[in-house]
C-alpha cells in the first residue's frame, strides 16, 4: 500500500488553500505526476484510490493513464480542515499575526484548530484498507495530503501526534508504503522520494 502525496500546487501568494476547490498544480507539480507515473511503474498495480481534490486527482492522472486503470475518488482521502484555509499562513507575515486568530491554537493536541487527529487516523485507515482489498493482492495506491498522511504514519509508528510541522517526512510526491505480513497485519512502513530532483532546495 503506497500512499502519496499530491504535486506541488500553483500558489505564488502562499495561502493555506486546504479543502478549497481548483487549486491546481504547477508546472513543476506536473513534472512530479509524471515523475511519479514513472515511478508506478516498478509496481503491479491493482487499486487507485484518490483524494477528491484536484491536485491529487491531477497527480493521479498519469498513473492512471500508465495501468490503464479507473481512478477511485475517496473522500476520505481529502485534506484534513482548517479555520484558516483561504489565508495567507506564517508566523508574523499571516493569519498568525492577528491576535482574533489566536484564540484558536489553545490546544495543539486535538488540534483546536482544525480536524481533531483521531479522525484523520480513522478514515485515513479505513480508505487504506478499503484499497488494499480492492486490489485483491496486488499493489494499491492511495493519493492524499501532508497532514493526514504524516497523521498516519504517526499512528502505525507509535509517534506523538503533536508535532512541529516544518519536521514532517512526507515531501511533493513522496511515497510513505505500509507494508502487510501474510495475515494482512501491518508490519513495517517505508518512506521515499521518487521526485527528489524535482524538489525545491534539493538534488
Amino acid at each position: 500500500m503506497h500512499v502519496i502525496r499530491h504535486g506541488e500546487v500553483e500558489n505564488p501568494d502562499k495561502i493555506l488553500y486546504g479543502r478549497q476547490p481548483g487549486w491546481r498544480l504547477s508546472d513543476r507539480g506536473r513534472e512530479m505526476a509524471l515523475s511519479i507515473g514513472d515511478w508506478s511503474n516498478s509496481i503491479d498495480l491493482g487499486a487507485l484510490y484518490v483524494s477528491p481534490l484536484q491536485r491529487a486527482q491531477e497527480t493521479a492522472a498519469p498513473i492512471a493513464l500508465a495501468h490503464n486503470i479507473a481512478i477511485t475518488t475517496d473522500e476520505r482521502l481529502i485534506e484534513a480542515s482548517n479555520i484558516f484555509e483561504g489565508k495567507a499562513f506564517g508566523v508574523g507575515d499571516g493569519v498568525l499575526r492577528h491576535p482574533s486568530a489566536w484564540k484558536y491554537l489553545w490546544n495543539p493536541w486535538r488540534p483546536s484548530w482544525g480536524e481533531p487527529y483521531e479522525e484523520q487516523i480513522n478514515r485515513m485507515f479505513g480508505a487504506i484498507f478499503s484499497a488494499r482489498d480492492a486490489a485483491q493482492g496486488k499493489d494499491a495506491i492511495c493519493i492524499s495530503h501532508q497532514l493526514p498522511i504524516w497523521i498516519l504514519r504517526s499512528a502505525i509508528e507509535s509517534r506523538r501526534l503533536i508535532h512541529d510541522p516544518r519536521k514532517r517526512e512526507c515531501s511533493l510526491a513522496s511515497v510513505t508504503s505500509v507494508h502487510f505480513d501474510d495475515e494482512d497485519f501491518i508490519s513495517g512502513l517505508t518512506y521515499s522520494e521518487p521526485v527528489r530532483h524535482l524538489l525545491p532546495g534539493k538534488k
